[in-house]
């Protein structure tokens, strides 16, 4: 999987998050992601990358969503 990511390093946690469907494993998994996604963009804030920024906060947002199902998963 690292092989075909453009920024494996916080996208590998990532994509492990948004995959995993245990959800006590899950609450790891994106804590992992997250911290892993913040230590990035604190090392990448005075870069001009405007593409792994968007990528950055897209992911984020997606964490948002992981975990919002988390506490109250949604209504079928």
């Amino acid at each position: 999987m690292t092989n075909d990511l453009k920024f494996p390093k916080w996208q590998e946690p990532y994509l492990e998050a948004l995959m995993e469907t245990d959800e006590l494993k899950l609450v790891k998994r994106v804590k992992l992601a997250e911290s892993a996604i913040l230590m990035r963009l604190r090392a990448i804030q005075s870069d001009s990358d405007t593409v792994e920024k968007q990528a950055i906060e897209d992911a984020l947002n997606g964490l948002t969503v992981l975990k919002r199902w988390t506490v109250q998963p949604p209504v079928n």
